[in-house]
């Protein structure tokens, strides 16, 4: 997997990539072996903004298939009258939104379209940390939690889609902040995401590098939260990314209290003596989340 810049001046025939986050929105075009030829990003601002820069980028290219990977919650049953929908998002301006159907009425092209954590699963399935694995989640800590899931060489859906980053977990004794989800208030997202972080101390989390008590209690609850994923999914490798994992601390303390929470009852010794090697950070760096969205467009286009 490489990732190139290349002038977007003379046509060519790519597959789309679209990377919608709550912060921002990456899109891409490359080809069948995960190689992205040309990005761009853009804020995600309102959807009439935003769509607007999205659709006159991918406008300069022949596309055969577009990959959306989006935050959510979305609709992925293509039987349901708002398959392609953002539905109950807290960005109050996107809620109800119909993705796929802007991208239709503009690219007369397959889409293939999940949730964002989902296409960097996916991505990382194919061309990082997990290759040659049947199953892995990925995790990305940032302005949201969300936690994709390969299972047996598949994407994890359901009756709708993994929402891991809102699970119930328990509360540090020693914490008295009541959280920042608007629907659950102290569920994963609520303490642990990039927002959680920067409500509890007054200050963003680039600013608390320094503050060894900000990332105990971080590694706290996502450690809690892997450990809740390894008894349920037991997948054979775990992935966590986004802006948050940028602390580079936070990751050997969250292995360390993952060991702590299992208390020795998975006897594996990928957990007990290679856990370095087992919950590690994105083999495709910053480009898991486009990649993915990439491998899903060549799905939609195999589909096809």
């Amino acid at each position: 997997m490489n990732v190139e810049n290349e002038g977007s001046g003379a046509k060519n025939v790519y597959l789309g990539a679209i990377e919608a986050g709550g912060t921002k929105f990456v899109c891409a075009v490359g080809d069948r072996n995960g190689n992205v030829r040309e990005r761009v990003t853009f804020p995600t601002t309102t959807p009439e903004e935003t769509m607007r820069h999205v659709i006159d980028f991918f406008r300069q290219y022949d596309l055969s298939a577009l990959g959306i990977g989006s935050f959510g919650p979305v609709d992925l049953n293509r039987n349901s009258a708002t398959y392609g929908y953002i539905t109950s998002t807290p960005k109050q301006k996107w809620a109800n939104f119909n993705f796929v159907g802007e991208m239709k009425r503009h690219l007369n092209v397959p889409i293939g379209f999940d949730t964002d954590v989902n296409a960097a699963a996916l991505g990382e399935h194919l061309w990082g940390a997990a290759q040659g694995l049947d199953s892995c989640i990925y995790i990305t800590v940032g302005t949201g939690i969300g936690v994709g899931a390969i299972v047996e060489n598949q994407l994890l859906h359901g009756l709708t889609h993994p929402e891991m980053g809102h699970i119930l977990i328990r509360r540090h004794p020693d914490d008295p902040f009541p959280g920042n989800c608007p629907f659950h208030g102290d569920c994963l997202e609520g303490m642990a995401s990039g927002p959680a972080i920067e409500k509890r101390w007054g200050k963003k989390g680039a600013e608390l590098a320094g503050r060894t008590e900000v990332w105990e209690l971080e590694a706290f609850y996502l450690a809690q939260s892997i450990a809740n994923y390894i008894l349920i999914l037991s997948p054979e490798k775990i992935i966590i990314g986004g802006g948050v994992m940028k602390q580079e601390q936070l990751l050997p303390n969250i292995r360390r209290h993952v060991i702590d929470f299992l208390h020795g009852y998975v006897q594996h010794e990928t957990i007990l003596q290679h856990i370095d090697e087992y919950i590690v950070s994105p083999g495709l760096g910053d480009n898991a989340g486009i990649c993915g969205a990439l491998a899903l467009a060549i799905q939609a286009l195999d589909k096809q």
